[in-house]
């Protein structure tokens, strides 16, 4: 189910009518775990096993590592959960990825290499849920949490179906003390999350779904287009990811709410960024700041020599980029992300500042630049597109015109607007009534301006 098809808001609906029915904080907590499973298994109805076994999993090393002393076994534990957190991550992510690249080198060396494709299916959500359970166990390790010892708990911490398959990366240092307390009617800020949830499906289903049959086509044969479309291409690709991948976490946190559970924000306007290190403090801020507790700190983060400094971010920008997907153009983005935040970091060093004007200009490009690489089929491809995007090359002679490039710059105009939070004060001061009648022409606008196909959202392949 897609947060955008009337079946989800079907499901909803039921599972919203019967949360708020039942009267006891357990029978909801079993309620939610129960339409968890079934929202889940509406994707795949095999892979349930696969987080019900990571859950079983580090439910298990948690209570473990709380009860052992011996910090050696307690190593012993930690280990064995991030070995086959990573381990199943790898194999049903990365196993393809890894074979091809190991026969693209043993041809390369001149070796007879027949190509194999193993018939491994990518579970939805897996790279959520993974980092969501292996945190947990981190936390329960380093004595930052303590280990929960009800499974319904647990359970529902990590397959909470607002969240489940795209995020935000829910910690459960914020989540599990929200299950200790039966979520009161009185506590859900109705008004905001019905707006929050109206904004996500604006982002997704009306911007981000209709600029697809510009971005599309292009990717397909940017060697036919000219330079002009390659740029209005990766600006409409820019808007579309943060669209669809904000609007997503517009809907899941707004859905949360509506059940009295809070989720972090995951997106703060990061296209207004000023810089490479400002815009990654809003985007996929869940992510973010997941990979700066558990993998750049833990590499040595700001301590040691500026060498040994630049190593860890770009090493975590590696990282972060193959999270994303199993091929070298993530590698790729994730290394020019890397090599940015490098360099803006020398850069301050130095002593030196861009006006923010010019910052915010400069970082939007390379983020742009780098998002060839994330959205491009193949290198090729992506290659022939940056040559268009940074040397105005024209290899072809498609043209999408100019008018792409005047609605990039009404949306800008908009995502300018919108951070300045007018449309939820104003909500928030309308009486009821209006509110009620303003929220449904609203709503039968962005149904008006949904795109008839159903897209699914990008962020369902990582």
């Amino acid at each position: 189910m897609i947060f955008t098809e009337l079946s989800f808001l079907a499901f909803f609906a039921l599972v919203f009518g019967v949360h708020w029915a039942l009267q006891g904080a357990r029978a909801r907590k079993l309620w939610l775990l129960a339409a968890s499973y079934c929202f889940y298994a509406a994707w795949d109805w095999r892979f349930l096993s696969l987080i019900l076994g990571s859950s079983a999993l580090d439910y298990l090393v948690g209570l473990k590592l709380e009860a052992s002393g011996d910090e050696r076994a307690r190593k012993r534990w930690i280990t064995l959960s991030v070995a086959l957190n990573l381990g199943l991550l790898g194999v049903f992510k990365y196993a393809n990825f890894f074979l091809d690249s190991a026969l693209a080198l043993a041809r390369s060396l001149g070796f007879e290499a027949n190509p194999r494709v193993l018939g491994i299916v990518l579970p939805v959500g897996i790279s959520f849920y993974t980092f969501q359970t292996l945190s947990y166990s981190l936390d329960v390790y380093r004595r930052q949490l303590r280990a929960r010892r009800d499974p319904l708990d647990f359970a529902l911490f990590v397959t909470f179906f607002p969240q489940l398959v795209a995020g935000p990366i829910v910690r459960a240092i914020d989540f599990l003390p929200q299950l200790e307390r039966k979520r009161l009617w009185s506590d859900v800020r109705v008004r905001a999350c019905l707006t929050l949830f109206l904004v996500g499906y604006a982002k997704k289903a009306c911007v981000g779904d209709n600029i697809s049959s510009l971005v599309d086509p292009y990717f397909e044969s940017p060697a036919d287009f000219d330079a002009l479309s390659a740029w209005s291409a990766v600006l409409f690709y820019a808007v579309q990811i943060y669209c669809d991948f904000s609007g997503y976490s517009d809907m899941a946190i707004a859905t949360a709410g509506l059940f009295g559970y809070q989720l972090r924000t995951n997106f703060d306007f990061p296209y207004l960024a000023t810089s490479i290190r400002d815009f990654w403090r809003r985007w996929h801020m869940s992510l973010s700041s997941w990979l700066r507790d558990y993998l750049y700190i833990p590499l040595g983060g700001n301590r040691g020599s500026r060498l040994f400094q630049q190593r860890n971010l770009l090493l975590t920008m590696l990282l972060g980029g193959l999270w994303h997907g199993a091929g070298w153009n993530f590698v790729i983005w994730g290394a020019l992300h890397g090599a940015a935040l490098v360099a803006h970091r020398e850069w301050e060093r130095a002593g030196l500042r861009l006006p923010a004007l010019l910052g915010l200009l400069a970082t939007f490009w390379w983020t742009c630049l780098a998002w060839i690489f994330f959205r491009a089929p193949t290198l090729a491809g992506a290659l022939v597109t940056v040559r268009s995007f940074v040397l105005f090359d024209s290899p072809g002679t498609r043209s999408t015109g100019w008018v792409p490039l005047a609605a990039f710059a009404a949306l800008a105009l908009l995502h300018w607007a919108c951070s300045k939070r007018w449309l939820e004060r104003a909500s928030e001061r309308m009486p009821e009534w209006s509110y009620a009648v303003a929220l449904g022409v609203l709503a039968s606008l962005a149904l008006a301006c949904t795109n008839a196909a159903v897209k699914p959202f990008i962020y369902f392949q990582f």
